[in-house]
């Protein structure tokens, strides 16, 4: 009885031949999500449905798993650009799902790490199994388009200026709750990142 509440842990690395910065903003993206699980029909339909998705918003994905409609609703709970975020389930099928992010810029490039907890769905081992095959076949796909949208002009189509300034505001909100004293003044816009040189 007490097995099928255990949690289950799965741990990814992902090298990317480009800067920190744009790594962590197509992680947050909304549409480049969608684009990556076109196998499962996946959809984003309520929340923030386009662009990027900041600390405190959710998203609720709608798509094929198991040969079933599924429904997942997500929430970011922490975020600090660019090194960190972590998105919690709110609603779905699993009984506990929570995904952290980790960015770190290493050799001209990004190292970027995912971690997964989450109680399967369903309680036979077969069952647990099979969803954790599934989840990280999901995930290696959702970062192999991550990477490969990073490493090509293509980011430009889901990164443009306007991040800028969306950006600067979570840094400045996150700056004033760590500060509230006078100190924090103002805040400066991120510039996007550019394209490496060859």
């Amino acid at each position: 009885m007490g097995s099928q509440h255990v949690m289950e842990t799965i741990r990814l690395a992902t090298w990317i031949d480009a800067p920190v910065e744009r790594c962590f903003l197509l992680s947050l993206s909304i549409d480049l999500h969608v684009a990556s699980a076109r196998s499962t029909r996946e959809k984003a339909i309520a929340g923030v449905t386009s662009g990027l998705i900041g600390e405190g918003e959710s998203v609720t994905f709608r798509g094929r798993h198991f040969g079933l409609p599924l429904k997942h609703t997500s929430r970011v709970e922490t975020l600090r650009p660019y090194s960190y975020f972590r998105d919690v389930m709110v609603s779905g099928v699993f009984r506990h799902f929570e995904h952290d992010h980790y960015f770190a810029a290493m050799d001209d490039g990004t190292r970027m790490r995912d971690e997964i907890r989450f109680h399967a769905p369903w309680g036979p081992p077969g069952i647990k199994g099979l969803t954790r095959r599934r989840l990280i076949a999901f995930l290696i796909k959702r970062n192999d388009e991550i990477k490969r949208v990073a490493e090509s002009e293509e980011w430009r189509k889901y990164l443009d200026s306007s991040m800028e300034s969306r950006i600067a505001t979570i840094v400045g909100k996150q700056a004033a709750e760590r500060k509230s004293s006078s100190l924090v003044s103002g805040v400066h816009p991120i510039a996007l990142p550019r394209t490496p040189h060859a």
